[in-house]
């Protein structure tokens, strides 16, 4: 059973990431960890000999409560969208947050995590907001990034953009896996540039090789690498963004595009980012 980590704050990016984490369970046939770090203040204990442990002890407690507080509200949630049977634990950690989802993908053996980001901006926010930029660049796992006001739907639409590399290959395997359990197609984008060394032989391969599955080569022909990517999200109706990440500054860089504010909030969908290996 793949075990998906969903780090929360319990504000309302967070909440609205766990109904997507859980249709995401429910899909895959996976069980949710659902974990909330916090940071212990920093004291010099020379100038609090007796107190400051007193002051630790103090801050962990209120982070207990509000985390007893919390979950009841998310799993009655998860029982509003009849998917209380989908298997929850919990952890409670103090520590830096990268640090600590680093330390939970180890011991409680985690394959994706789902999380939610804050912020209006849409996209500039997902990728440029620095807990979420951090995760993505540096976990080993595939990570689910959700937008603030992006509400769940039903996943029938995923872009996976590829160079044609025999990693991306082996990636788009994985996400045909999951497209399958979704009922989902996957629609292939390569954006070709006139220094593309990519060939035509190595195309036509790739579709002999999926021909059977629910898969669809899309090439688009310009300069323009970014613009393209986004305009075919805009236009095909995407529900979800498939990238990976060996190019993070790319990756970072594609959201800053030059159409207008109101089309760029229409393209407020998840991303899922998943590391080269």
């Amino acid at each position: 059973m793949k075990r998906i980590l969903f780090p929360t704050d319990f504000s309302e990016a967070a909440t609205n990431a766990f109904v997507h984490a859980l249709e995401f369970a429910n899909s895959i046939g996976g069980e949710l960890v659902l974990l909330h770090a916090f940071d212990l203040p920093v004291f010099d204990s020379q100038y609090f000999p007796e107190n400051y442990m007193l002051i630790y002890e103090s801050v962990e407690l209120t982070q207990f409560e509000i985390f007893k507080d919390e979950l009841p509200k998310l799993h009655a949630i998860a029982q509003e969208r009849n998917l209380d049977g989908i298997r929850m634990t919990h952890r409670l950690m103090d520590g830096d947050l990268l640090h600590t989802i680093e330390r939970v993908i180890k011991e409680d053996n985690i394959d994706y995590i789902v999380m939610g980001t804050e912020g209006v901006t849409g996209w500039a926010e997902v990728l440029l907001g620095t807990q979420a930029t951090a995760v993505i660049s540096d976990v080993s796992i595939p990570v689910f990034s959700i937008p603030a006001k992006v509400a769940f739907k039903p996943i029938k639409n995923i872009v996976f953009t590829t160079r044609f590399r025999p990693k991306d290959k082996k990636a788009l395997k994985k996400v045909l896996k999951l497209a399958k359990k979704m009922n989902a197609k996957i629609k292939c984008l390569y954006v070709k540039k006139d220094s593309s060394d990519v060939t035509k032989e190595t195309i036509k391969e790739w579709e002999n090789e999926f021909v059977n599955e629910p898969v669809e080569f899309n090439v688009i022909f310009s300069e323009e690498v970014k613009e393209s990517i986004l305009d075919f999200i805009l236009f095909k109706k995407v529900d979800i963004l498939v990238m990976l990440t060996y190019k993070r500054n790319f990756f970072k860089d594609l959201f800053h595009h030059s159409l207008t504010k109101d089309c760029a909030s229409s393209l407020d969908i998840p991303v899922l980012a998943i590391p080269v290996e």
